[in-house]
């Protein structure tokens, strides 16, 4: 038998008792009292949304569906809440299901309506109402992906400025070794000729061979000095060269101790190539030595930008299918050295990797995305100083990866809201408010993963959950 409310009864409800009569007793006729077990499903997220519900009596949980697990989301016994098909009205241009799962947790009853002839009253009953409405909630989502692209432009721009700078190092000191290296070319051809002019037999240039060979192995291992060691050095040998009338001291003796060189070696070389030649010898191993040097700080140089551009590739993902398996490590090196212009000197960097951690289905360039959002605001939170700490592990059949800050914390009565769209706490013109409420959605709708904060004045950390294997993929 079915049941119904009367008008009267209906109006007892909050969500009706602004209705006339007559349409109260349009809702009366459609509508019908159901009732439902304790611990029953009233409807479930994802499917399709063919009823409104207003609860009469009892208590209703409200869940989200978080990876597979069922996030409880509100619990209440409230009369007259109601839940369901709450955008019926805005029709086919929406996907009309229920966006979260509702359970009686008593015996519960509820009045419940047809989608249909919910969203049919009320476009008739308030036609303006639902013109705010829909230009409100197609607005919102309109000016939510514009800016949102605008933020991942800005944000983009930012760190191909830092990359610019970062290239920009090791080019010039390129530049600048390359052109010394060829005023040290040719001062070497110079000296070569003065010492191969016939002064020296066959003998002493193959022992100056040798010992060139050998200023070319300790230049590529010398040893790092102390301020204090590389003094003493320098003084050692100015002084050797100065007793031995070989001018321009201090600065040759720079040279000779950055290549490893000590007052025992020059004593060999004097006698390797005797008094007359000994200065021409000395300066062409010198040359010797600073060129082997200038060749490393160019190939240091290529092999950081080298590294700069391997980064950028990985950042932006833009030579590769958007879903991809990934090692989460490499996106979050690639991640780092792209914002490396932005982290103030004051911080310090820790990483904590589980190496042990296998490669996961994703998103790859999003998740960059991610990382860029969590790191850029621990950096902001921190105002110059303090330690950020990345962090990975494993939970079950979750990947984690953690971004934790050593600034002044999340204050609890915002801590419900910084996942909101369009909230920020930075100032006017500094922040769209969308950073996190993207970073919420490429790891909770588009990997089925799950996103935490743990905050205390002193320690934040989000914590981002993925899937492991690829079950939920989108």
């Amino acid at each position: 038998m079915t049941t119904r409310l009367t008008p009267d009864e209906l109006r007892t409800l909050f969500l009706f008792e602004a209705l006339d009569d007559d349409q109260l007793a349009l809702l009366a006729e459609k509508g019908e009292v159901e009732h439902r077990d304790a611990g029953t499903v009233v409807y479930a997220e994802g499917e399709p949304a063919t009823c409104f519900f207003v609860l009469l009596n009892g208590t209703v949980a409200m869940s989200r569906r978080v990876h597979g697990d069922e996030v409880e989301v509100n619990r209440t016994e409230q009369r007259g809440v109601y839940g369901g098909a709450t955008q019926a009205y805005i029709g086919e241009r929406v996907a009309q299901t229920y966006l979260n799962t509702l359970r009686a947790i008593t015996e519960s009853e509820f009045f419940v309506l047809p989608a249909d002839d919910i969203a049919e009253a009320v476009r008739a009953w308030f036609p303006m109402a639902i013109h705010l409405l829909e230009g409100l909630f197609f607005g919102m989502r309109a000016t939510q992906t514009i800016v949102g692209e605008r933020e991942r432009l800005l944000a983009l721009g930012s760190l191909s400025a830092g990359l610019t700078h970062e290239l920009n190092n090791p080019a010039a000191a390129a530049v600048r070794a390359t052109s010394t290296l060829r005023e040290r070319v040719s001062g070497m051809r110079q000296k070569l000729a003065m010492i191969a002019d016939g002064r020296l037999d066959g003998s002493q240039l193959h022992d100056l061979v040798g010992l060139q060979d050998e200023a070319v192995k300790r230049a590529a291992t010398a040893p790092a000095l102390s301020a204090m060691a590389t003094s003493d050095a320098e003084d050692a040998i100015a002084d050797w060269l100065d007793d031995h009338d070989i001018a321009g001291s201090w600065d040759l003796a720079a040279t000779l101790v950055a290549g490893a060189v000590d007052v025992e070696w020059l004593d060999e070389i004097a006698g390797a190539v005797g008094v007359d030649n000994l200065e021409a010898a000395v300066r062409w191993l010198g040359y010797t030595i600073d060129t082997e040097l200038l060749m490393g700080e160019i190939e240091d140089s290529v092999t950081r930008i080298s590294g700069l551009v391997a980064a950028a590739k990985q950042y932006s993902q833009l030579d590769r299918a958007p879903y991809q398996t990934v090692d989460v490590h490499d996106l979050l090196g690639a991640t780092l050295t792209m914002m490396q212009a932005k982290i103030p000197k004051g911080v310090r960097i820790v990483k904590e990797y589980d190496r042990t951690l296998p490669q996961i289905p994703a998103y790859a360039a999003e998740l960059n995305q991610v990382w860029t959002n969590l790191i850029d605001n621990a950096l902001g939170a921190m105002g110059g100083s303090g330690t950020l700490t990345v962090r990975t592990g494993r939970e079950d059949d979750r990947l984690t990866v953690e971004i934790s800050d050593t600034g002044g914390g999340i204050p609890p009565e915002i801590r419900p809201r910084i996942f909101e769209p369009f909230f920020t706490t930075k100032p006017v013109g500094e922040g769209t408010g969308l950073g996190l409420d993207i970073s919420y959605r490429i790891v909770v709708n588009k990997h089925h993963g799950d996103i935490r904060v743990e905050s205390e004045p002193g320690s934040t950390t989000f914590r981002v959950y993925l899937p492991i294997d690829d079950q939920d993929r989108p």
